[in-house]
């Protein structure tokens, strides 16, 4: 079995949603042939959020343009079912409209379909270990994005409401969300601090734990709203 497949909990499950039957078939051939475990394909939104609740896989390699529902739509309510889930959308388009409606449904990472097989395959691997993948070019679209959202004033809070208290991280913590929200590379930031790869995962994991936060995306969000990036 090819490593980059492999992960704590043996095989990484992936499963493949995809209109083209061809294009699905040649995708999930491709993924199991390099050690991923394939544990469902569907053509359809329908199919693709039932078969996404039953197989429970680790990451969701989700086209957009589904018939019966959107991949977007699909995106949410697979989300919504399963926080834990990764989605990695593999998409014709590289339009910036399509990559931001798909990172504010829930998706971790947006690969566009010129992308080599190689490239897909780390991209799976990556989104399994937490880590945001965007097609070169796109990681700084979505940056800035959660920069404009962030200056947009928050919602008023009720009368008499307190601000709930922030929960204390680390000072370690801290300085990897900080990398993070520069939009470093697990990989990246372990070269920076000097520790492994894999203590850096376990200080994000922390990290959403203690923020009640399911994914790297909105761990960005939350440190560039509090300027964390700018540091």
């Amino acid at each position: 079995m090819s490593d980059s497949a492999q992960h704590d909990k043996g095989p990484i499950k992936v499963m493949v949603v995809d209109d083209h039957p061809m294009w699905r078939d040649a995708v999930a051939r491709d993924l199991a042939e390099s050690g991923f475990e394939v544990v469902a394909t569907a053509g359809d939104g329908e199919q693709a959020v039932r078969r996404a609740k039953a197989a429970a896989p680790d990451v969701l390699v989700l086209d957009l343009n589904l018939p019966g529902k959107p991949g977007v739509q699909v995106c949410k309510e697979v989300v919504a079912d399963r926080p834990t889930v990764r989605v990695l959308v593999l998409s014709a388009s590289g339009e910036h409209a399509d990559v931001l409606e798909a990172v504010k449904s829930g998706a971790t990472g947006y690969l566009v379909k010129s992308a080599s097989t190689e490239e897909l395959q780390d991209a799976v691997r990556r989104t399994a270990e937490g880590d945001a993948v965007f097609t070169p070019g796109l990681a700084g679209l979505v940056l800035g994005e959660y920069r404009r959202l962030a200056a947009e004033p928050a919602p008023a809070a009720g009368a008499g409401a307190e601000e709930p208290e922030a929960p204390r991280l680390t000072d370690r913590e801290t300085e990897v969300l900080r990398l993070v929200a520069k939009g470093l590379s697990y990989k990246q930031i372990a070269e920076r601090l000097v520790i492994s790869h894999r203590t850096v995962q376990n200080h994000v994991q922390n990290t959403l734990g203690k923020l009640q936060l399911h994914n790297r995306v909105e761990l960005v969000r939350y440190a560039i709203e509090r300027g964390l990036d700018e540091e």
